[in-house]
Order: structure tokens, then C-alpha cells, then sequence
């Protein structure tokens, strides 16, 4: 029987651990060993939170013994930050789940109206300025295309204002999924990137979005 690496799940912005345990409870079935990262998106920023990450792994991991990281949203940008700011470890394979690689649309908004809605997340990760993936990281990418959320009327306003100045030629590049943008996903450095039918929150208990993390973290790309 294949060894499974232990998979550590960070959740997003606005979001706590529990949040998590649905795709924690598939991957265990599966045979993996998890561990919901909790940490505290709106008061700390993206470097606090991945240097205790860092921390944690210290006093609960042994550095020789690879691991696996799993990102929704902004998760996803911590894992990022980590892996390029703690080379030690040993990282298996990386899947984020509606992560904006290059930065955030709606998160813009809501920074510029109402800064304390996004915290210190903003700085140094939303505004797409994290830090570049290292070459050994095998990183999947799965985005969303349902677009249902609360950040749909932000996206949705700037839809409009993009097709009334004739600055989208495609459709396509408006696909979200009701926080983050498909083309926000999208980063060079990634394995594999694959679009589902879900919306940013429904994909974290989205039991195909949870086959293609398992079947990513088995194999380094999804099944297509």
C-alpha cells in the first residue's frame, strides 16, 4: 500500500478550520492523514500566519517526513508564502481551491471601500504581490464557474463596466465564481489547472472537487 503524506487543509478569509472538515473527512477516507490549519485571517497578514504555520510544523512534524498543503482562497497565498519563506520542509504536492494567484478584483473593491472587511489579508497576498512559487513545488489548481456569492455583485458591476469600455473580447475571461475570477486562478508555475462547476464556498463540500484534490495529491495532476 502506498504512503500517504499528512495533508495539512487552510482554510480562507472570513473562514475558520471547521470549514475544512468536509474535504478533510474525504481525503482521511482516502487513507490521508490530515490537519486543519487554523489561523486568524482579518488580524494577522500573510506572513504572521504562515510563520506560525511554520511554527506548528515545528513542535507536530518531523522535517524528514514529507507533507502535502491544501489551500482554499486565500489559503492558498499562504501556502505560497510558505513554501518559498521555510525550504526545510519537505512539500509533496499543493492543490488550492479557488485561490487568486494573481491577485483579487473583488477584494480590491472591498479594500478601497471598507478596508476592514479583508484585514491584513490584503497587503503582501490579495493584491497579488506574494511570493513566487519555487520550481519543485507540484502545485494543481482548481477554480470554480458558478457564480454565487457575496462578492458576485462586485464582480457583477465590474463585468458591466469592463463590456460598456469594450475591454473584455471574450466571455470567458468574465467566468467566476462568485468571489474570485477563473483568470485570477491562473498562475504559469502550476502542474494542472482544471475548472469545475461549483461556486467559491460550494466547492469545499463538492465531493468531485474532493476526488480531484485526492486523485491530484496521489498522482500530481488531475484527472481531465
Amino acid at each position: 500500500m502506498q504512503h500517504k503524506n499528512r495533508v495539512i487543509l487552510i482554510h480562507g478569509l472570513h473562514q475558520t478550520a471547521w470549514i475544512m472538515r468536509p474535504l478533510a473527512k474525504r481525503l482521511q477516507a482516502a487513507g490521508f492523514d490530515t490537519h486543519q490549519y487554523s489561523y486568524r485571517s482579518m488580524r494577522d497578514g500573510i506572513t504572521t500566519n504562515s510563520q506560525r504555520l511554520n511554527t506548528w510544523l515545528e513542535h507536530n512534524h518531523h522535517p524528514d517526513l514529507p507533507i502535502d498543503l491544501v489551500g482554499h482562497s486565500l489559503g492558498g497565498l499562504i501556502i505560497r508564502d510558505f513554501v518559498y519563506h521555510y525550504p526545510k520542509w519537505q512539500i509533496g504536492r499543493c492543490v488550492t481551491l479557488g485561490t487568486p494567484h494573481v491577485g483579487s478584483v473583488c477584494a480590491d473593491y472591498i479594500w478601497r471601500l471598507t478596508p476592514v472587511v479583508v484585514g491584513r489579508s490584503y497587503v503582501d497576498a490579495l493584491d497579488g504581490t506574494v511570493a513566487p512559487l519555487p520550481e519543485h513545488v507540484t502545485l494543481g489548481v482548481i477554480a470554480g464557474n458558478k457564480p454565487y456569492g457575496l462578492g458576485q455583485l462586485f464582480l457583477q458591476y465590474h463585468n458591466r463596466k469592463l463590456r460598456k469600455a469594450g475591454r473584455s473580447q471574450l466571455e470567458q475571461e468574465l467566468v467566476h465564481d462568485g468571489t474570485v475570477y477563473v483568470k485570477e486562478t491562473k498562475i504559469d508555475a502550476a502542474t494542472d489547472h482544471i475548472v469545475m462547476p461549483v461556486s467559491h464556498t460550494g466547492m469545499l463540500v463538492n465531493e468531485s472537487v474532493a476526488a480531484q484534490t485526492e486523485y491530484f495529491l496521489q498522482y500530481g495532476r488531475f484527472k481531465h
